[in-house]
């Protein structure tokens, strides 16, 4: 395809941030118009993207490539496959879910809506990255706006602190996993950071070995891997909203898509060396992460451990190195972005109308705010792994597959579906349902029409792809990049 379609996803917000920073500061509205239609454009080509995509021809396509800096190797190459595509679509869904909840924003919306633009490009130049460089470029670029946004617009009480945090455990991340990649640049003696390139390299068993777990640690731990999950939601929670559905719904996603891309398809057997210990960190994840947002009060803290719990799944899917396990953990990477980006609209949503997010004061709220009620608990069964939401369809095949390699691994993994089903139904009860405090009647009203275009096409989508997950193409096109990544690794 000639049409250079994932330079313009990825360069849209970046062109609509920098126009945004021109504007004069006073002209708010405009501001908001620019931001919403560069989601959009950015949502419709990433749809696109999404159905032109040949299933029986597979691999990476809609190729783009430009020498950028050539006597070091490094050049401007994008392209999807299976895997990537869905999460540029996610990518886009959450850029413009956020720009939309996010409309009554009256304090420097021009730099809000800017940076969020910023975040945007990110993410979606890290989807679509082939050179390792460029794939390090963007994942690094999102560092800087995501530190302000929490910083100046997020929660009084612990910006300062989730901000800071957020920041150091990331820039860690990102130093360790940078040392790796230079590892593999110079011992491949290839000169260049293609990962196609880098991927027949035939790194000994020795380095691999060596040098795997550096790479996949420093690019996980912004996927939240245990013990370096903390940041995630202390930073959840500190963010403005549109910054919380970005970080859990997106950017936790690309900390794992990085360790997948680079760590696993480029060092294959150091994948398989290290494989049960990243079972048994992603077991942690999901155990743990699930038994701690059992316990939470802040309504927000309980959606920041569940992304934690989640994201463990995706870890399993990894380690099993299986068909079933990948394609699980792809699907899951999907499902979980737009089920958490859900999660955190609702949360932002109950905030600004009731001014608290302590579960205890707060209750029947679904007499005021029933559609935000209905989203909330569809996105709480998608969570719990219900059949007929995307949920059950990404977590089963993890399952499937982890049984196959450990099974008392699923059988301990197991235990976190079990008490997520458990706070997701508490916090359904207590705050959607009960007797509505006094203090609320009054201050309590019902959300946005553009809120309701959120909640009610988020919760679609999860409902979609869980009644007709080959219909939506979603299980095809996971299907056809986990053949990519089982050529390489060689599982079964």
């Amino acid at each position: 395809m000639s049409f250079p379609i994932l330079s313009f996803i990825i360069f849209i917000p970046l062109a609509a941030g920098l126009l945004i920073l021109a504007l004069p500061a006073e002209r708010k509205q405009a501001v908001r118009v620019i931001a919403l239609t560069a989601g959009l454009l950015d949502l419709i080509l990433a749809v696109l993207v999404y159905f032109l995509y040949d299933l029986s021809a597979g691999g990476y396509q809609f190729i783009e490539r430009v020498e950028w800096v050539q006597p070091l190797g490094i050049s401007y190459y994008a392209g999807v496959n299976g895997i990537s595509v869905p999460l540029v679509l996610l990518g886009a869904l959450v850029l413009t879910a956020g720009v939309m909840v996010s409309w009554r924003i009256e304090d420097r919306p021009r730099e809000f809506f800017a940076y969020l633009m910023f975040l945007g490009t990110s993410v979606q130049g890290v989807f679509c990255s082939l050179d390792l460089f460029m794939l390090f470029f963007f994942f690094e670029l999102a560092v800087f706006p995501k530190f302000l946004m929490i910083a100046i617009w997020g929660y009084p009480k612990t910006r300062d602190y989730g901000s800071m945090k957020l920041t150091l455990y990331l820039f860690l991340g990102s130093v360790v996993s940078l040392v790796g990649v230079l590892a593999m640049y110079f011992t491949a003696g290839l000169h260049t950071f293609d990962m196609l390139a880098l991927e027949k390299a035939g790194f000994s068993m020795a380095f691999q070995q060596s040098w795997f777990l550096v790479v996949f640690g420093g690019f996980a731990i912004l996927g939240g891997i245990f013990p370096f999950h903390s940041w995630a939601p202390d930073g959840h929670v500190a963010a403005p909203t549109a910054v919380s559905m970005l970080l859990a719904g997106v950017e936790m996603k690309v900390g794992a898509f990085a360790a997948l891309r680079v760590a696993i398809m480029l060092m294959p057997e150091g994948a398989r060396f290290w494989a049960p210990l990243i079972l048994a960190l992603g077991t942690v994840n999901v155990v743990y992460g699930a038994l701690i947002a059992l316990i939470q009060t802040d309504f927000k803290y309980v959606i920041g451990f569940s992304s934690v719990s989640h994201m463990g799944l995706v870890l399993i899917g990894f380690a099993t190195l299986s068909r079933e396990g990948l394609l699980g953990a792809g699907l899951q990477m999907f499902s979980h972005g737009i089920m958490t980006a859900l999660f955190f609209a609702v949360v932002g949503m109950v905030y600004d109308r009731a001014h608290t997010r302590e579960i205890g004061e707060l209750g029947g709220l679904f007499q005021k705010m029933p559609l935000a009620a209905i989203g909330f608990i569809i996105a709480g069964l998608v969570s719990m792994g219900m059949p007929g939401f995307s949920g059950f369809v990404a977590e089963f095949p993890i399952f499937m597959g982890v049984w196959r390699v450990m099974p008392v691994v699923a059988i301990i993994a197991i235990l976190g579906v079990i008490v997520t089903a458990g706070y997701i139904l508490l916090v359904v009860r207590r705050v959607f349902f009960g007797t509505l405090p006094a203090r609320l009647e009054s201050t309590v009203g019902d959300i946005s029409a553009l809120d309701r275009w959120v909640v009610g096409g988020l919760a679609a989508l999860m409902v979609i792809i869980g009644c007709f997950p080959t219909l939506s193409r979603m299980v095809p096109l996971v299907e056809s990049g986990v053949m990519q990544i089982l050529a390489l690794v060689g599982g079964a």
